[in-house]
């Protein structure tokens, strides 16, 4: 039994000691999607003198990220060859054995994948703290892998809204990009309690409507009409089959509008089949994709299925109109008719109907071009990591207490 004395020294040991984070990801390739550029830019802002980071990863990184990575094997998913998950068999002692070295405070998980229940097990075994950021909203998703089968869309939505419910429902913390996101996740059964806010930042140095280069897009265009550019994976969630309609009403009414897709996915073949006139940029960095943004004329976003959508911001960053889908969180970036514009998803002629409002009104375009810009000059990465650090002690604090008195 410690004295007083004993207990303040072994205490101040540990509030100085390294807060050690065991951070499980399916996979760590820095421009691989929304979720994992969100999560290099907490990797890249790691204080060193602070954390000791130990990611397990089923896709590891194509370069050094400055910490050590274990690799857990993976395997591509039947429904989407885009993606690979972490196959646990015969990894978990493995894992276990590496986890028990690094004794860590906290546990941060990135996916309610397989290697995500692993770790969530782990963590709560442990009496360790959880974080999880919302990145996908895989309940969104079922109505697009199953449209071709609808008999089974609600049998098979009740069952992923239960597997999310098991895993965020036991977790410490959830970092909830919008309020809209919060209230849907609320809504099916998730534990508002222990939500948080934390939302997406954006990288100003990046995005911005400086970049703008209309040489460039009339070099991909071949004309110099009106460009309304598209930015996403080429994925069916996204709501492309709207997309596609949009397309049709453009060539249908013949108006003066280039559609631009920039981005590449398991759809692209079938888009590019059925919108021929259709500009593909194919897959683009964030610098090639900074010029496109500033350069077209207007944005649109058909996708509701997003917890966040990072390419909203980029846009308006960009100084470029955003017309969207009023679904999914993103619906909360938008406020209608200020800083962009909110559409019905699934109606193309709605999306075409905000483009023209701002075609016969250039004054009111310029003004919310100026609010959008104002209000994504809010989203500091700088600001929104540090206070996920700040979390991460506040929270790995029980854990180092309750090792003094153990």
């Amino acid at each position: 039994m410690l004295n007083e004395k004993g207990i303040f020294a072994k205490l101040k040991t540990a509030v100085m000691e390294k807060i050690r984070v065991a951070f499980f990801a399916e996979v760590l390739i820095r421009e691989y999607d929304g979720s994992t550029r969100t999560n290099f830019e907490i990797i890249d802002r790691i204080d060193t003198e602070r954390f000791e980071f130990l990611f397990f990863c089923g896709v590891p990184p194509e370069h050094s990220i400055g910490h050590e990575v274990f690799h857990v094997p993976a395997l591509t998913i039947p429904f989407n060859k885009d993606y690979k998950m972490a196959s646990m068999y015969r990894m978990g002692p493995r894992i276990v054995s590496r986890l028990e070295r690094f004794d860590p405070h906290l546990i941060h998980v990135a996916t309610p994948s397989p290697l995500g229940y692993f770790a969530l097990k782990y963590g709560l075994k442990r009496d360790l703290p959880v974080t999880t950021i919302y990145h996908t909203h895989f309940i969104s998703y079922v109505k697009y892998y199953t449209k071709n089968a609808p008999i089974v869309t609600s049998a098979l939505e009740t069952a992923v809204i239960e597997h999310n419910k098991s895993f965020y429902n036991r977790c410490s913390r959830v970092y909830v990009p919008t309020d809209a996101m919060a209230e849907d996740l609320e809504d099916v059964g998730f534990d508002r309690s222990l939500m948080a806010l934390w939302p997406r930042g954006i990288k100003l140095d990046v995005f911005s409507p400086d970049k703008r280069d209309e040489a460039y897009i009339q070099s991909l265009t071949g004309n110099k009409k009106k460009n309304i550019l598209f930015a996403s994976r080429l994925v069916w969630e996204k709501n492309l089959d709207t997309l596609a309609d949009i397309y049709k009403q453009i060539e249908d009414q013949n108006l003066p509008y280039n559609l631009v897709i920039a981005g590449s996915g398991v759809a692209e073949e079938e888009l590019r089949r059925i919108m021929p006139k259709a500009v593909f940029t194919g897959h683009v960095n964030h610098q090639q994709l900074s010029v496109l943004y500033a350069s077209a004329d207007y944005f649109l976003f058909t996708s509701v299925t997003e917890t966040f959508g990072n390419v909203i911001t980029e846009a308006m960053a960009s100084g470029v109109p955003t017309i969207i889908a009023d679904g999914g969180g993103s619906r909360s970036l938008v406020k209608e008719g200020i800083n962009g514009y909110l559409c019905k998803p699934n109606e193309a002629s709605d999306y075409l109907h905000k483009i023209q409002l701002l075609e016969d009104h250039p004054e009111f375009r310029e003004l919310m071009i100026k609010q959008a810009l104002t209000d994504v000059r809010k989203l500091s990465w700088d600001s929104l990591v540090h206070g996920l650090f700040a979390d991460y002690e506040e929270l790995s604090t029980v854990t180092s207490t309750a090792r003094v008195h153990s």
